[in-house]
């Protein structure tokens, strides 16, 4: 009976405790793009091509164009994606890119408010890594029972590849979206 008092006290005040606490926005990096092209890529691409397609002015002008959207042959360069907020945490990739192939993926800023959501993100990058660079594209599926880390993943890593002006060889784009 004399322990009543102090543990309806301590209940209340644990209580009080877990209602008054706000889960804290992990503090997510701002990273910028640093994209390079590869000019001497470039420039052999549109030489090819413009040797290829005739003289005069109009052919190289032309040869530019056509080389810009027929694949991504001359983007090579490196580029951060915007970071994707996400329910668990923010979702930032870096992917890099040689002669209009996807060569590298780094997942900079996985989920991981809370150990559980990095033991999610820990489990699904690297499944989520390797499709993306089977499919050369940011159109990728999502990761049974990592949704949010998956639509992030993507979503970053379309912005990435933006930036760098790439465009998947099948003109796919992540179709991933937050919930």
């Amino acid at each position: 009976m004399r322990r009543s008092p102090i543990v309806l006290a301590a209940t209340v005040a644990g209580t009080a405790g877990v209602l008054a606490f706000h889960p804290h926005a992990s503090a997510a990096p701002t990273a910028t793009a640093t994209t390079t092209t590869a000019a001497a890529s470039s420039s052999a691409t549109k030489s090819t091509s413009a040797s290829s397609s005739g003289s005069g002015s109009s052919g190289s002008s032309g040869s530019s164009g056509s080389s810009r959207s027929s694949s991504s042959s001359a983007v090579s360069g490196t580029a951060t994606g915007d970071a994707i907020d996400t329910q668990y945490g923010p979702v930032q990739v870096r992917v890099t890119v040689e002669d209009g192939k996807i060569t590298a993926i780094q997942g900079l800023v996985l989920t991981g408010n809370d150990p559980r959501s990095a033991e999610i993100s820990s489990f699904a990058e690297p499944t989520l890594k390797q499709e993306a660079l089977t499919k050369q594209s940011a159109d990728i599926d999502a990761v049974s029972g990592a949704t949010f880390t998956s639509a992030g993943y993507a979503q970053s890593l379309q912005s990435a590849l933006d930036k760098l002006g790439f465009k998947a060889a099948d003109g796919s784009r992540a179709t991933l979206q937050v919930p």
